[in-house]
């Protein structure tokens, strides 16, 4: 049985309903419907944190998905998962295939950015000041793109920029 036939709070049904009448009357073709359709059951998976099943619709999403802006989210979804679990190299690698994808997608360049100042973190606990600062700078040099894409959001990388002297301009916003 499909995941979202299996919903059983109102408001995962009512989501399922309405999402499954776009689906019937979006003028699209069938390998669009049918990949939405596993992109739909795979966000529905994550949510409900059962990660296997969700990259499982995710995989299948990415076979049938051609339209790059919709591939990207899909990329995006997976690397969320990855980092979720620690798997931070994998993480990297889907994010950064999302974005080939779609530049635009500032919340994956937000994600690299938390990757790389976690690792910049754990550097610096090792005592490798150095490698902790490369990895500070490579996540800066996100958070800058993300920024300019999205000014009102990541406050918080904002206020970290400013106060490590990574930013280049005193207002993002």
């Amino acid at each position: 049985m499909p995941r979202t036939q299996r919903n059983d709070n109102f408001i995962d049904k009512s989501f399922t309903v309405m999402a499954d009448i776009i689906l019937k009357i979006m003028p699209t073709n069938k390998k669009a419907k049918e990949a939405f359709a596993y992109y739909r059951d795979g966000m529905s998976a994550q949510a409900d944190g059962e990660y296997a099943e969700a990259l499982e619709n995710y995989y299948e999403a990415l076979e049938i998905e051609e339209d790059p802006n919709d591939r990207s989210y899909i990329l995006y979804n997976i690397g969320l998962i990855h980092a979720s679990n620690g798997e931070h190299e994998k993480a990297l690698d889907y994010y950064q295939q999302a974005l080939e994808q779609n530049a635009r997608l500032p919340q994956a360049l937000n994600n690299v950015a938390v990757i790389y100042h976690y690792k910049g973190e754990k550097a610096k606990e090792a005592g490798d000041d150095d490698a902790g600062e490369a990895m500070f700078d490579k996540a800066a040099e996100y958070w800058k793109q993300a920024i300019r894409l999205a000014p009102n959001n990541y406050i918080e990388a904002q206020n970290w920029l400013k106060n490590t002297g990574r930013s280049e301009m005193d207002i993002f916003f």
